[in-house]
């Protein structure tokens, strides 16, 4: 048998979760994922701790622990969701060993009502580093404005970070810079570089969906054939900046310093369309030194019939370009998707959350009071 995933790896891919649950680690899924289908890290988000903390029987022991302490709904999500994530930082650990540190990492995001806070982003994100109290860990904060000088901030204290909602070469840009300004002020603050780990999280299938929307209402032939390009074409200018920065004397001098380079990591690569292939944002998006994080379903889809052609992004530059050029030709404001985008985005976050405020104050309601499902503690 063909062993796709493995393949994809070896192309200097790595394959990464985007999920994570209480489920998981009991069961021991987790682990096989990592053994058998090549995983070597996790990322999660609030929506995909929504979804998991709704399954209340999996966290009835420390909810009831918890309503016993009488801690606030915020402090009992921090914990559950640090107890989630510490305890899948050490099924990890052989892939944080293995890669000398680069892979095996796991991801916890900060609040994302704080997305426009750099002050609450870095007291957060702090606190997070030191409650998780995992090597491989990193902390998730998004490429808002008031995010990039709280990544700067965070970096310099020597904790990685996984840089989430980024949608726009533009601010991909901004966010390399501010991780190399990071690393210049964690090496003058004495900390060893290379224990310091970082990802950029490009989001690739949101991008299609809110362009071709915008291509379907323009309704022209030449709109029409745009759609389904702008978000990998936007992916792999993404990688063109990566290898442009990552190639400058600045970085150079960071990397003598034992640093290890900022990694594009795609993410959204769940297709949205089904008219896509299911495995599209993968086969699309192969180039070394990347990772490529994505639901289960698509893990399995590239398993049973992905294929690996290569790098696909390196020769394509000037295709990217083109695309780029023939959708601003059509009217697509390309600006205006990337501020839409990121304020969604920050958004469904901050929906997730206030999900998951609600969902686990009822929890742990329904704990003290003996019930058994929340809805009886009603």
């Amino acid at each position: 048998m063909t062993d796709r995933l493995a393949e994809l790896s070896a192309q200097g891919v790595a394959v990464w979760l985007d999920d994570l649950s209480r489920v998981r680690l009991t069961s021991g899924s987790l682990d096989k994922l990592r053994t058998e289908q090549h995983v070597v890290g996790v990322t999660t988000n609030p929506s995909i701790f929504q979804k998991a903390l709704s399954d209340a029987d999996a966290y009835d022991e420390q909810l009831r622990d918890l309503a016993a302490q009488g801690v606030t709904v915020e402090e009992a999500i921090r914990l559950m969701t640090a107890k989630d994530v510490r305890w899948a930082a050490d099924v990890f650990r052989p892939a944080y060993d293995a890669s000398n540190g680069v892979d095996g990492r796991i991801s916890i995001e900060v609040d994302p009502r704080k997305a426009h806070e750099t002050e609450s982003t870095v007291a957060e994100a702090k606190t997070l580093w030191w409650l998780v109290d995992r090597p491989n860990l990193y902390i998730k904060i998004p490429a808002t404005l008031a995010g990039l000088p709280a990544i700067t901030r965070v970096l310099a204290e020597g904790i990685s970070v996984n840089v989430t909602l980024i949608f726009s070469v533009e601010r991909y840009r901004a966010v390399m810079d501010a991780f190399l300004a990071g690393l210049e002020q964690a090496k003058a603050n004495g900390h060893d570089l290379s224990k310091i780990g970082s990802v950029a999280s490009f989001f690739v299938s949101r991008v299609d969906t809110e362009i071709d929307k915008r291509l379907d209402k323009t309704g022209s032939d030449e709109a029409k054939a745009l759609k389904g390009k702008a978000a990998i074409a936007n992916a792999r200018l993404a990688y063109e900046a990566y290898t442009e920065v990552f190639g400058t004397d600045r970085w150079k001098a960071l990397e003598s310093a034992g640093a290890h380079p900022q990694r594009p990591l795609w993410a959204s690569t769940g297709t949205k369309n089904p008219d896509f292939l299911d495995t599209i944002y993968v086969e699309e998006l192969i180039a070394p030194g990347t990772v490529n994080t994505m639901p289960e379903s698509v893990i399995f889809a590239y398993e049973d019939h992905g294929t690996t052609r290569g790098d696909t992004i390196t020769g394509a530059y000037a295709d990217a370009h083109k695309v780029f050029s023939d959708l601003e030709a059509v009217g697509v404001d390309l600006a205006d998707v990337f501020t839409v985008l990121e304020d969604e985005g920050v958004e469904k976050f901050e929906a997730s959350w206030k999900e998951l405020l609600e969902g686990v104050a009822k929890s742990l309601k329904a704990a003290s009071s003996g019930a058994k499902n929340p809805s009886d503690a009603a």
